[in-house]
């Protein structure tokens, strides 16, 4: 983006971002500006607060009013759900405009015909001037509005425009969509996981392929768009475009207009011009809950619970040895917090599944980036100490399954429609990191359901602080080296009784390539 490869590679990603600055910016970054907020109870409008916009978030000045376009002229496009704090009562709906528009607003109500509640909306500008990478001088302007007071178990429809477009005019009723909160009890519920998507074919085909699954909500393992084509968080990346996330929000929309989209970010999610942790670019596209820890400067570190089930999302470019540029940013209190999370989970009386997902992997037999050791070393007891039910990574490009682990070693051999008891053996980790990236490869042959080839070992590394470890593993049961995606189905059960998470690996084609079952009493 701008820096000298040699140089880049002393810097941190603070350092990085301040280079750019004082090379590249010839304008007063801001803050973004207040927003009102609305909530929603039962398809009837509460007024909200005035709330501050997400901290840390650069944007250019204000347009001129000679700027703005004629409404009537720009659709919105790209909208993506999020969830709030609580997935039963908060919804947040994202979405961008192609130019500065006046107004931007949401409408929602309990039916089609009933958006007579509108309530405005946060316009962050996101400025990338030319030189920082390819996308030349380029503005992108992404709106949010917060919904809350939302009723558990219900579907809401929703129309986002501004002065000149407005969803509720006949003409535009084609542009609503919904959203479901959770339900406020135990119930069935199906979700989906991968991550490395990317703009392409296969990611394409794989969120079409999602989106008939009906899943509640959608776990992304980081490295969404790949803006920064590098991965190192380097500023001397030449093909940094800011342009590719306008392309991955519209290709994504037509699930994620209507799923909530949880990311967890990667290392090709650290953009170092925006911020100097590298992610004022995702705070500007994202509205994720806020429930992380407060000293750490992670955006992406959140939890949710969803029914019986708790989700925990990481940052695992904070403990990353194989790519250091934001290395100990947190200063530790990311696993401070991970393990008050993982403690408060275990207590409380209605959650019986915790799954964690982020970006690096804890196992993996990949030829390009295999395991990370910093996983390992940090947070992989914490997994083994709360009996955490699943583990869900990206970054290696493949579908990847392991054994049930503990110590780094295999307590029981996890065939394919074989049962894990995370309580009484250890945990499973999955890398999904095949939703459209172009694919790696492994050193031992492919292994999946109704493929099976069986070896012994396979040979590895890990990544550690003085470099890479070479390792020969017992804990690789299913390999495959094609594009897919995870999905998980949750069954509760009455206290006492067995509950279950059925995890499945489903390729781009449809084929089912694993299934097991991850399974404990019910609280």
């Amino acid at each position: 983006m701008g820096v000298p490869e040699k140089l880049a590679e002393r810097m941190s990603m603070a350092e990085r971002h301040e280079y750019l600055r004082s090379r590249f910016s010839r304008r007063t970054l801001i803050r973004g500006g207040a927003v009102t907020l609305g909530t929603v109870a039962g398809g009837a409008f509460v007024p909200g607060a005035v709330t501050p916009a997400a901290a840390a978030t650069p944007t250019a000045p204000a347009p001129r009013a000679t700027e703005h376009v004629d409404g009537a002229l720009a659709a919105p496009f790209g909208r993506h759900l999020a969830w709030g704090n609580d997935p039963r009562t908060e919804v947040t709906v994202s979405w961008q405009v192609p130019v500065a528009v006046k107004r931007p607003f949401i409408r929602v109500g309990a039916h089609p015909w009933e958006l007579s509640r509108k309530i405005e909306a946060e316009v962050r500008t996101l400025h990338t001037p030319a030189g920082v990478g390819a996308s030349g001088d380029h503005t992108q302007y992404y709106v949010h509005a917060r919904l809350s007071r939302l009723r558990p178990g219900h579907t809401y429809y929703y129309g986002v425009g501004h002065q000149g477009f407005d969803p509720a005019e006949p003409h535009l009723l084609g542009t609503l969509g919904t959203f479901t909160t959770a339900p406020a009890h135990k119930a069935p519920f199906t979700f989906t996981a991968f991550g490395d998507e990317g703009v392409g074919y296969h990611g394409l085909a794989n969120n079409a392929l999602i989106l008939g699954q009906n899943p509640a909500f959608h776990l992304h393992a980081g490295d969404i768009a790949y803006g920064d084509p590098s991965g190192a968080g380097k500023t001397s990346d030449t093909g940094f475009d800011s342009r590719t996330w306008d392309q991955f929000l519209h290709q994504t929309e037509s699930v994620a207009k209507q799923i909530p989209w949880m990311p967890a970010y990667g290392n090709h999610d650290m953009e170092a011009w925006y911020s100097p942790n590298g992610y004022g670019g995702e705070e500007a596209r994202w509205s994720l809950p806020d429930n992380g820890p407060d000293a750490a400067d992670l955006p992406g570190v959140y939890s949710f619970v969803y029914g019986n089930t708790a989700v925990i999302s990481l940052d695992a470019n904070d403990i990353s040895y194989e790519i250091p540029a934001n290395l100990g940013i947190s200063g530790g209190t990311q696993t401070t917090w991970l393990e008050a999370q993982l403690r408060k989970f275990r207590a409380a009386r209605d959650i019986d599944f915790v799954v964690v997902f982020f970006h690096h992997c804890a196992y993996c037999t990949s030829t390009a980036h295999a395991s990370e050791g910093g996983v390992r070393q940090e947070w992989v007891p914490l997994f083994e100490k709360y009996t955490v039910d699943l583990v869900i990574n990206g970054h290696n490009h493949q579908y990847e399954r392991t054994d049930v682990i503990k110590g780094d070693t295999v307590v029981k051999k996890l065939p394919v429609g074989g049962t894990a008891y995370p309580e009484t053996e250890g945990v499973v980790y999955v890398t999904a990191g095949a939703a459209g990236r172009s694919l790696y490869a492994f050193t031992a042959p492919d292994t999946y359901e109704g493929h099976e080839h069986e070896v012994e070992s396979v040979s590895s590394f890990v990544n550690l602080k003085d470099g890479k470890k070479p390792e020969t593993v017992a804990w690789s049961r299913v390999r495959y080296l094609d594009y897919s995606f995870l999905r998980v189905d949750v069954t509760p059960a009455p206290r006492g009784r067995y509950t279950t998470l059925t995890v499945s690996g489903i390729a781009e084609t449809g084929e089912r390539i694993d299934h097991f079952t991850v399974s404990r009493r019910a609280k």
